[in-house]
């Protein structure tokens, strides 16, 4: 397996409550304004594939992100009327044909790396699907928090369509989760599509929004949470991911360790001498 198909040498991103405004990507744009970082596929011309390189750079991207005392929410789309069309046909699928089966495992588990990166972050992600939104980009919405779309949006896992199983980089655990198993399996054994209208209606779409005010209301979103308690925003997701995997009753008690914790922050007192002084809290996130 040649060096190009093994971007797993993690890039030198910020470490340590270091800040990533001034951080410039290769293959994709970053803008970061207030707290909230917009992340940008930028191939227009191709409906934003996504290549070897530019999976390992939002791995790494998302790892560094747990590290980033400047960003506090994260918005994800694409250029030019299309959110990602997936891994690209010249740039990948044709080179995984020849490859060998610890080639191919490598990169099954390179791309699920992302997916774990994704969920791993603290930061919130809104992912503004415009357009196309096909195979690892519909994977890319799908690990987002909470995902808008335009009304001419329209999201396809198909990976049954070239020959594979739907479960690709954690779709048959997450998409259950989103919008129940059966609507997962039909989506998953035939690859259809899913309109925006229909998306919304199942919940993989938290809201259905013009193309042209699309990104503006994601922003608007990411905003209001970064603006928000980040330390309690950060539990949050982690503790929606992790009960994923417990029982009632251990829920239960890891909530009241997590909210005894959030309990400690200064945030915590802050909204609670606003509350008395009547006065809407400023949060710091600590």
């Amino acid at each position: 397996m040649s060096e190009r198909y093994l971007p797993g040498k993690p890039q030198q991103l910020p470490r340590h409550n270091q800040t990533m405004a001034e951080h410039q990507p290769t293959h994709f744009l970053l803008h970061v304004v207030q707290g909230v970082a917009t992340i940008s596929l930028n191939r227009p011309e191709r409906k934003n594939p996504l290549s070897f390189e530019s999976y390992a750079e939002l791995r790494d991207f998302f790892r560094a992100l747990a590290y980033a005392s400047d960003i506090h929410a994260v918005v994800i789309t694409g250029a030019g009327g299309n959110f990602c069309s997936g891994g690209d046909v010249h740039e990948i699928i044709g080179p995984l044909t020849q490859l060998d089966m610890p080639g191919l495992l490598a990169f099954t588990r390179m791309t699920g790396d992302l997916v774990k990166a994704m969920r791993a972050c603290p930061q919130p992600i809104v992912a503004a699907i415009d357009g196309v939104c096909a195979g690892a980009g519909a994977i890319l919405a799908m690990a987002s928090d909470m995902r808008y779309g335009s009304a001419r949006s329209k999201t396809y896992f198909l990976f049954n369509k070239v020959g594979l199983a739907g479960c690709d980089m954690g779709a048959c655990a997450l998409l259950p989760r989103i919008i129940g198993q059966g609507r997962a399996s039909e989506l998953l054994y035939t690859g259809r599509g899913l309109g925006a209208e229909e998306a919304e209606r199942w919940g993989f779409y938290n809201r259905v929004c013009s193309p042209e005010s699309l990104l503006g209301e994601a922003q608007a979103l990411a905003a209001q949470m970064a603006a928000g308690p980040t330390f309690a925003n950060g539990m949050t997701k982690k503790m929606l991911q992790q009960e994923w995997n417990m029982g009632v009753d251990e829920a239960i008690e890891a909530e009241a360790q997590a909210q005894a914790i959030c309990m400690a922050t200064n945030d915590f007192h802050r909204a609670y001498h606003a509350f008395v002084a009547k006065q809407t809290p400023v949060f710091e996130g600590d």
